[in-house]
């Protein structure tokens, strides 16, 4: 049996059903969830065993000829997400089902809010996944260890995880974020902001310090001010990616690092198109299914000793004075706030800016704060045009100044000089991106961010992940933030202290959605109730035309390979 969540597999004596052995499938032993070992495959004489490892993109090879004596024999390099492993009858092919294929794309014809390309050049997020299908040719006898040790060590080659989970980045002997997790540093708290679903082109696309596409860009500087004013005051960062696709995925990945087998298998069939599906969400009766083995970022501070507190991140709303927000995660219990209003698009970010600034006040009042706080400002999802709900614009322009008014607050307090707030949408879905559909919105706020920068360095969700978990002193969740470069690029020796000056709103946070608006009988059928619920297709569609206009021509498609880093020729 493979055992996703635990890198292993396990053998059973199929009579007795007493375990023989267990067999670990990931590259070195010890290291966290990140393997995913979903799918195994005997050969015809039932002596070789492969197993497939999605998040490591190989199959693991084991001697399996005598029961609870069974060798590992090595690795074959295979495509992204292995999902099915199978050999042929005769035992010379090894055929290999890849959910992801190859590479990410671009998708310069993504779904826009109020702005919808035709379905037949629309480039959803969830549709740039072309699986892959890879035949191997088994040599026999010897030259079969010739081949799988070269296909072992190209699998060691391709794998940035380090047995030790050590850096491997280059950071200056002065940087404030830790090299280790042991050792101290003069950022004492992490604010992490979480909000929902846009590309770096929606909203950064306008900016010429950046690798931005303005034709792209729906919510440039007049809608978002305070997004663009930090951005320049502290860092842009124009080579930020999230690792998932939607929210169903994507509040895993922002908060555990990983995504298990489960989760990633089961949200493509439950989005918009597949109205019988079963939304894979932890808040919707799947959370012990969908948990990381190694829980989320909350359970490593629990761990740690590290105080923590979540603001609207897995809890039930609730937040009335009758009916207070709820959790079911065991280690958030005690460590959230009632009060504070998770996904509810109907629920002014102002007032949840205005509850954590209440919040800050207190623990100022009492001499300390939680070193790391979740905090959800979502309201950047939209409603589409639903009829008498606020726009696109409007609730955009509300998270912004929400967001400004909160780094204002947190920049006037007295914690500011030991802390930082690292600002994430959990997922880039939908939204058009000229380098790639996972490309996102990503701010780095502190004393110690380098000023007026623009930092390129490729990040993603684990990055910011593995940089919190540095400052915090907490081990990584996964192989995925244990492999993360961390954000020391963004990060400078001296503090600067200058607190930040919001910006007020230059559009009607109040203006409402009118029965002539494009898609209002389209949105008038989409359920709002909590993220992604709705069909996102759709939905994006509503908004890019609300903010451009009906008939706005979408710019032609754009495809391009996954960005990724790499080592520059000596020549």
């Amino acid at each position: 049996m493979a055992n996703a969540a635990r890198n292993s597999v396990t053998v059973f004596d199929a009579e007795t059903g007493k375990v023989l052995e267990t067999l670990i499938a990931s590259l070195y032993p010890g290291l966290p969830p990140g393997s995913t070992p979903n799918s195994l495959a005997l050969s015809p004489d039932e002596k070789t065993l492969f197993v497939a490892n999605a998040d490591n993109n190989n199959v693991a090879v084991f001697d399996v000829g005598a029961p609870g004596k069974s060798r590992s024999l090595g690795f074959i390099p295979v495509g992204w997400y292995p999902t099915s492993v199978r050999v042929t009858p005769d035992g010379r092919r090894l055929v290999v089902a890849n959910g992801k294929g190859l590479i990410s794309k671009a998708n310069h014809n993504g779904p826009q809010p109020g702005r919808e390309p035709p379905a037949s050049v629309r480039e959803y997020i969830g549709g740039l996944f072309h699986g892959t299908l890879e035949i191997i040719d088994l040599p026999q006898g010897d030259k079969f260890k010739d081949q799988l040790a070269a296909w072992t060590a190209e699998a060691y080659r391709c794998s940035p995880v380090q047995p030790d989970l050590r850096v491997t980045a280059k950071r200056a002997p002065e940087n404030p974020v830790p090299a280790k997790v042991d050792e101290p540093g003069p950022i004492k708290y992490c604010i992490y902001v979480i909000k929902e679903n846009r590309t770096y082109d929606q909203v950064f696309g306008d900016l010429p310090e950046g690798n931005g596409d303005p034709g792209l860009c729906l919510f440039d500087e007049r809608i978002t001010p305070n997004h663009h004013k930090l951005a320049r005051d502290f860092v842009l960062l124009d080579n930020f990616y999230v690792e998932s696709e939607v929210s169903a995925d994507g509040h895993e990945w922002t908060m555990g690092a990983y995504a298990t087998d489960f989760v990633e298998k089961s949200w493509p069939m439950s989005y918009g198109h597949n109205k019988h599906g079963k939304y894979p969400y932890p808040s919707e009766g799947n959370f012990l299914v969908a948990r990381p083995a190694d829980g989320y970022l909350w359970d490593r501070a629990r761990a740690a000793g590290v105080s923590y507190r979540s603001y609207g991140e897995f809890i039930n709303n609730g937040a009335t004075p009758n009916d207070p927000g709820k959790s079911r995660v065991s280690a958030l219990q005690g460590h959230f706030d009632e009060w504070y209003r998770g996904f509810d698009l109907d629920f002014s970010d102002q007032k949840r800016a205005d509850r954590f600034i209440a919040e800050l006040k207190r623990f100022e009042s009492e001499g300390e704060m939680p070193r790391l706080q979740i905090v959800r400002l979502p309201n950047d999802h939209t409603y589409g045009t639903t009829l008498d709900k606020h726009t696109p614009v409007a609730l955009v322009a509300d998270n912004d100044l929400a967001l400004g008014r909160f780094v204002e607050a947190v920049s006037r307090s007295k914690f500011w000089p030991q802390t930082a707030i690292f600002v994430v949408e959990d997922d880039a879905q939908n939204g058009p991106d000229h380098v790639d559909a996972h490309r996102t919105v990503a701010l780095v706020i502190s004393p110690y961010t380098k000023r007026g920068s623009v930092d390129s360095t490729m990040y993603s969700t684990s990055s910011m992940l593995r940089t919190m978990e540095l400052i915090l002193g907490l081990k990584p969740m996964s192989q995925y933030d244990a492999a993360a470069t961390p954000m020391f690029n963004s990060f400078q020796a001296k503090a600067d202290l200058r607190s930040y000056q919001a910006l007020p709103a230059n559009v009607d946070l109040n203006e409402r959605n009118t029965k002539i608006a494009w898609g209002g009988d389209l949105s008038r059928k989409m359920n709002f109730a909590r993220e992604d619920a709705a069909d996102d297709l759709v939905l994006n569609e509503v908004v890019w035309r609300s903010v451009r206009g009906a008939k706005s021509p979408m710019p032609a498609p754009v495809r391009a390979a996954f960005v990724f880093a790499h080592e520059k020729d000596d020549d």
